[in-house]
């Protein structure tokens, strides 16, 4: 029996579907994460020129009231707007998250990159430094910080961006060991380039994909460590965040049991923003995985 099976030619092979863009690989999830994400920062940023109820005033006589038309998250304890508190809460949640994690990352990302392309005893230093970092209870330390330099915005991201160090330079560190090794750093050292312009042109640009994962899923823990604080009550002083909101709603038994919708709706918004931080940056680490693989 004569073979039937054709062989496949080069034209055939050429014709071959290309492989999906990165926008359909980071999937429809991906960007509806984004896509929420960004209307919680964009809603922030505009909440000052909003028709939103002045957060500080009541509302409605000072009495608790549940979710009603005009009043679409009800009214707290104190009769203020919950959904104006919501929206103006996520200022300062947001502010104090970006904050910490540009904190972990100008400096542990710096220090991690350099430990890992010098090594020698600078790396055992850093990597000494870094350890002792993750072996510190997070919680006491950031509460050290802001009970000794105070309850500011720029404190407690600071207390805050401190914890973020040493992870975000372990990654640095680790993805710049793997790349320090590659076939085009060797060929740039051979060809006489400076240590400046290998770690800024060959170094840097092949580490900050995984790193940009790594500072949404940051940026959520810092939000969440924020409202941790919040909830103590020593996080920001003056100020309305998603954790103190969540504390002021919560500060009784009684108000919590008569109106938990206070409290349930920060806690909604907080959860969703922190959840589709971490899907999107998961996201982003899959598909840098996927590439890599391939190469």
């Amino acid at each position: 029996m004569a073979d039937t099976h054709e062989p496949v030619t080069e034209l055939e092979a050429v014709d071959a579907p290309p492989p999906p863009s990165i926008a359909k690989q980071l999937g429809l999830g991906f960007w509806l994460s984004s896509g929420f994400v960004a209307l919680v920062v964009v809603l922030a940023l505009l909440a000052p020129v909003l028709p939103l109820a002045d957060p500080n005033e009541t509302a409605i006589g000072g009495r608790l009231e549940g979710p009603r038309s005009g009043l679409w998250f009800g009214a707290d304890s104190t009769g203020r707007d919950v959904l104006s508190l919501t929206i103006w809460g996520s200022r300062i949640s947001l502010l104090v998250g970006f904050i910490a994690i540009l904190i972990g990352f100008a400096v542990g990302g710096t220090v991690g990159i350099a430990a890992g392309y010098f090594r020698g005893v600078f790396d055992k230093i850093v990597s000494f430094v870094f350890v002792t970092l993750l072996s510190f209870p997070a919680l006491i330390l950031a509460i050290l910080i802001t009970t000794l330099l105070g309850r500011t915005v720029a404190w407690v991201s600071v207390s805050i961006g401190i914890l973020a160090i040493a992870p975000v330079g372990r990654l640095a560190r680790a993805q710049t060991l793997v790349f320090a090794e590659r076939e085009f750093v060797t060929a740039a050292r051979l060809l006489g380039a400076s240590d400046r312009r290998i770690l800024l042109k060959e170094i840097l640009p092949n580490v900050v994909i995984p790193m940009s994962a790594l500072a949404l899923l940051g940026m959520g823990i810092a939000i969440v460590a924020e409202g941790t604080l919040a909830f103590l009550a020593i996080s920001v002083e003056d100020g309305l965040s998603w954790g103190r909101q969540i504390q002021d709603a919560g500060s009784s038994a009684r108000n919590l049991q008569n109106g938990p919708h206070a409290a349930l709706f920060p806690i909604g918004v907080l959860f969703l923003t922190v959840l589709s931080l971490n899907y999107a940056g998961d996201r982003i680490r899959e598909v840098f995985d996927a590439k890599e693989l391939q190469l």
